[in-house]
C-alpha cells in the first residue's frame, strides 16, 4: 500500500471515491467537495488548502481516505480553538498551518477516516504523525465524526472534545399532528399559532428537489443565503458557483425551499438529504415576517422528514432556541494531537470540560416540549 496526498479531490475519479463511501452522506461526495473547490470557495486564497490522503493497493484499488486540509485560520469549523491559536503563538511559536480533517462550513456529523482494513486506518494516522514530528504543522484535527475511527485515535494518543446540537428525531410519524400528540397541550398550542402566523399571512412554501432546481433557482436563492451573512457584517463563505456545481453534480441529495408572498420570493432555505438524515444547511430572508424563520427552516424540514421517512433532523449548529421546538441535545464530538507541550495543556483542559458539556446536554432536556 502507498498514502498519496490529493491536492485537489479532482486529482481522483469520482466513481473511485465514492465507491469506498460506507453509506449515504452527501458531505463526503466528490460531487460536493469538487464544487467547493471549483468553486473556489475551498482554495489556499481562504485559506483552505486541499491536502487529501488515499491509501492505495499496488493494483490501484483504493484502500482508505481522509478528506483534509492545511488551515491558516480557523474560521469555517465550529469547534473553536482560538484560545490554543493564542496560547501557542504568545508562546512565541506558530499554531498556523494545521491540519483539518472536516468538511469545510459544515458542522455535520459522519465519517471522516473510511477505511477497508486496521493497517491502512493505521498508515494514514502514522502519515499524520510524521506531520507533526517534522514541524509542518502545529496540530491536527479532526471535526464531527461519529465514532468509528475512536479507538484507533485515542490508541494514537489523540483526545477527544466533546460538544452539543440539537437534532429533531422522527419517531414513525405519518404526520405532523402526530409529533404534536406527543407534546404537552401549551407547546402543541405554541406550535399551531406559530405556524398559522405564517399561513394566515399568505405566505407559501414551494419545494424543488434535485432536478427540479434550475439554473435560475439558483440565483434567486443565492442573495438569501448570502444576506444571513451581510446582515453581521461577513463575507459569505460559499460563492453561487459553488451551489450551481452541487446541483448539477448531486441533485439526488438536494431539496430547496422557497417562501412565498403575493407570488414573490420572500426567503428561501436548502436542505440536503442522507440515508437517514435531512440536513437544514443555509437559510436567508431579504424582508423580516413573524415566525418566518421557524417555519422555513424548523417546521418545514420536520414535515419534509416525514414525507420522506427519515429519522434525523440536523437543522443545523448551536441554537438553544430548537429546544422548545422539539429538537433534542445532542452529543458531537472532535479529535485533536498538538505538540508537545500544548497538547498536554489542550489535554488537561478538555478533561474538565467534558462533564461540563454532558450536564449542560442532560439539563437541556427539561427545556423539551415533550410529554412526560
Amino acid at each position: 500500500m502507498k498514502i498519496r496526498q490529493l491536492d485537489a479531490i479532482a486529482q481522483i475519479p469520482a466513481a473511485q471515491w465514492d465507491a469506498l463511501l460506507e453509506q449515504d452522506y452527501p458531505f463526503l461526495r466528490h460531487a460536493f467537495l469538487d464544487a467547493l473547490e471549483r468553486s473556489g470557495s475551498v482554495a489556499p486564497a481562504t485559506g483552505w488548502s486541499p491536502a487529501h490522503l488515499i491509501v492505495e493497493r499496488e493494483d490501484g484499488c483504493l484502500e482508505a481516505l481522509m478528506p483534509q486540509y492545511y488551515k491558516t485560520h480557523s474560521y469555517g469549523e465550529y469547534v473553536f480553538d482560538f484560545q490554543w491559536a493564542d496560547a501557542l503563538e504568545r508562546a512565541g511559536r506558530r499554531y498556523y498551518p494545521k491540519l483539518l480533517t472536516a468538511v469545510p462550513f459544515s458542522p455535520v456529523q459522519g465519517p471522516r477516516l473510511i477505511s477497508r482494513s486496521h493497517q491502512a486506518r493505521q498508515a494514514l494516522l502514522d502519515h499524520i504523525d510524521s506531520l507533526l514530528a517534522l514541524g509542518e504543522v502545529s496540530s491536527a484535527h479532526l471535526l464531527f465524526n461519529t465514532g468509528a475511527e475512536n479507538p484507533a485515535l485515542e490508541a494514537a494518543g489523540w483526545v477527544q472534545r466533546l460538544g452539543c446540537q440539537f437534532h429533531w428525531h422522527n419517531r414513525g410519524y405519518q404526520c405532523f399532528d402526530d409529533f404534536l400528540a406527543q407534546c404537552n397541550s401549551r407547546k402543541r398550542k405554541n406550535f399551531r399559532k406559530e405556524r398559522q402566523t405564517i399561513a394566515q399571512a399568505g405566505i407559501g412554501f414551494r419545494w424543488l428537489v434535485g432536478e427540479e432546481i434550475s439554473e435560475r433557482d439558483w440565483e434567486v436563492f443565492y442573495p438569501f443565503y448570502a444576506a444571513t451573512y451581510l446582515k453581521r457584517g461577513q463575507h459569505p463563505y460559499l460563492s453561487q458557483e459553488f451551489f450551481t456545481l452541487m446541483g448539477k453534480g448531486m441533485p439526488d441529495s438536494i431539496r430547496l425551499v422557497f417562501a412565498e408572498h403575493q407570488g414573490k420570493e420572500v426567503a428561501a432555505a436548502l436542505f440536503l438529504a442522507g440515508e437517514d438524515t435531512l440536513y437544514g444547511r443555509y437559510w436567508g430572508c431579504l424582508e423580516e415576517y413573524d415566525r418566518l424563520h421557524f417555519e422555513t427552516c424548523f417546521y418545514q424540514g420536520m414535515d419534509r422528514c416525514i414525507a420522506e421517512g427519515l429519522a434525523r433532523f440536523d437543522a443545523g449548529a448551536q441554537g438553544e432556541h430548537k429546544l422548545i421546538r422539539g429538537f433534542e441535545p445532542t452529543l458531537t464530538q472532535s479529535w485533536h494531537k498538538l505538540v508537545p507541550g500544548l497538547h498536554e495543556a489542550v489535554e488537561n483542559f478538555l478533561q474538565r470540560e467534558r462533564p461540563g458539556v454532558r450536564a449542560y446536554a442532560e439539563e437541556a432536556r427539561q427545556y423539551l416540549p415533550y410529554r412526560q
